[in-house]
This record gives C-alpha cells, structure tokens and sequence, in this order.
C-alpha cells in the first residue's frame, strides 16, 4: 500500500468513484474487482450476508486474502453462520466479523424483547448499520452483492458509487448479473451457497423477520412480510 493510498482524502476518493462509475459500468465483474485491488491496495473489503460466496470467491481472485465482511446480528440462522464458517476454512479470503454493541440479550433488557417485531428499522439500525459503519472505518471503498434484478428498489443500482454516508466508494461487480448468471458462476467454480437457498429462502436476512417464498413471488417478499418495509438501511 503506497502513502498516497493512505492519505486520500473524502473529495479525492469521490472523484475516483464518479470517474469509475462511468470508466466500469459495462465491465466484467473480475475486471471490477482487480481495480479495486490496483486503487486501493487493501483497503477495501467485501460485505457479505453468507446467502453465496460468489462475490467473495470473484474478490478472492483479484486478491488473495481479501477481507469478506460479515455482520453477525445474532439473529441468524444456523445455516448462514455455517456458510460463513465453511468460507472461512475452504476460500482464500480473511473472514473478519462484525458484532452489534450490545448482546441480544442487552438490547432486550434496554428496549424489550423482540424489537425486530415493534421496530425494526431500529434493530436493523442497531444490530446491522451501526456495526458495519464501525467496521467500515479502516477502508476506502467497500464491496457488496447487490443486483439490479434483486428488487425494483435496486433496478439503478451502480457499479461503482460514491457512498456519501460513510466517506467511502461502493462497489457492487455483479449489479448487471441475473440469477442466472449467479447460477451460472456457482456451478462452473463450486462456489459455496447458503443450504437455505435450496429450501425456499430466495433471499436470507435475519431469522425472525425472514420467511420462505413461493414459487413464483418476489424473491425478497420473505424479508420482514407484511411490512412496508424492503431494505435494511445498509444500502439506503
């Protein structure tokens, strides 16, 4: 990591992403990544909600060792600390995980129990914006799975951004992808996947506010059912 990676500042990272977001949009996903590997060294880290390891595999590829960032609620379901657990031991990656301030526990001595059910903009604030603000902080630029295709919320999702609520660049390789090109990329690499996937959860988030979706509806209808809410509040 050279000294001028180090000394960046907010202004100079934002233009690097605006110049970024136009220079990649039409890029390979690897492509995309191995930039970030030759801009910003290693100041950079993957997200991941361990529902694949598909990004984390494709950042594994343009470095070695990268850090794959998971945020653990304590609300999760087995299989997904089980996913995290086996990327950990069989990828090339370092698996740095996040936990809130507090315990389950704790918050429910402070705010009563089941939050998640009263507020959950709240418990998502508390137990998964919170933390990954604070564990953002020793990088420039952060990588996510986002898709255009996940939700109609996420149609005009960039592939590089400038991520004005934490300072840092955004960057989402796979935005152009489809399911099936995600499909496509598990089978052809082997790449680990959440046993959930195969179970009906299209998409996973935390246990209590997650159910299983049938064939055929929104693959994020599952995530807090009969709420007017659709996001976590990490990419919003």
């Amino acid at each position: 990591m050279t000294n001028r990676q180090n000394e960046r500042t907010a202004l100079d990272l934002k233009a690097v992403a605006e110049r970024a977001g136009r220079d990649l949009e039409d890029a390979p996903a690897l492509d995309v990544l191995r930039w970030a590997a030759d801009t910003f060294g290693t100041r950079w880290c993957v997200t991941s909600s361990m529902e694949d390891a598909v990004v984390a595999h494709l950042a594994s590829r343009a470095l070695p060792g990268v850090d794959v960032v998971f945020l653990d609620t304590g609300y999760h379901f087995p299989e997904t600390i089980g996913t995290r657990d086996a990327v950990e031991a069989v990828m090339d990656v370092n698996v740095v995980t996040l936990t809130p301030r507090r315990t389950v526990a704790e918050q429910d001595a402070e705010h009563g129990p089941r939050l998640h059910d009263r507020d959950p903009d709240q418990c998502c604030a508390l137990r998964k914006v919170q933390p990954l603000e604070e564990g953002l902080k020793g990088y420039d630029a952060w990588v996510t799975g986002l898709r255009r295709d996940n939700s109609p919320t996420r149609a005009d999702t960039p592939v590089v951004a400038w991520d004005e609520k934490r300072g840092k660049v955004k960057i989402s390789p796979i935005a152009r992808w489809t399911q099936d090109d995600v499909d496509a990329y598990v089978a052809e690499h082997g790449v680990l996947t959440n046993p959930l996937l195969q179970d009906g959860y299209p998409s996973i988030g935390c246990a209590p506010c997650t159910r299983r979706v049938p064939a055929g509806e929104d693959p994020r209808a599952g995530r807090w059912a009969g709420r007017a809410k659709t996001e976590c509040g990490l990419h919003g």
